[in-house]
């Protein structure tokens, strides 16, 4: 597990510990729980989904861009699959070209 060593001004660090009593865990799991809301979008709870929009709203939350895929021919697909797998071996190709 890493270690990751933060500089705090003294007013935060004070909102952190007082939050962190009031919630009844250490300051430990208040800064992993809005890290983790940060930057992963499937870390569930109402308390992730506030954290998230109070980010989202200050401008801070990294929101990944949609994956721009093309859509597959489910025929062309189907018939690549089938094909997997087929042909000559790459080691085969190798051995080949060092006259093995």
């Amino acid at each position: 597990m890493a270690q990751l060593t933060l500089r705090l001004d003294d007013d935060l660090a004070r909102h952190l510990k007082a939050k962190a009593a009031e919630e009844g865990r250490s300051v430990n799991a208040l800064v992993v729980s809005g890290l983790r809301a940060l930057v992963d979008p499937d870390f569930a709870g109402d308390e992730a989904d506030r954290l998230r929009e109070r980010l989202r709203q200050a401008g801070l939350l990294y929101e990944p861009p949609p994956l721009n895929r093309p859509r597959q021919d489910p025929e062309l697909l189907a018939q690549a699959r089938a094909a997997a797998g087929k042909g000559t071996l790459l080691s085969d190709i190798v051995s080949q070209d060092r006259g093995d």
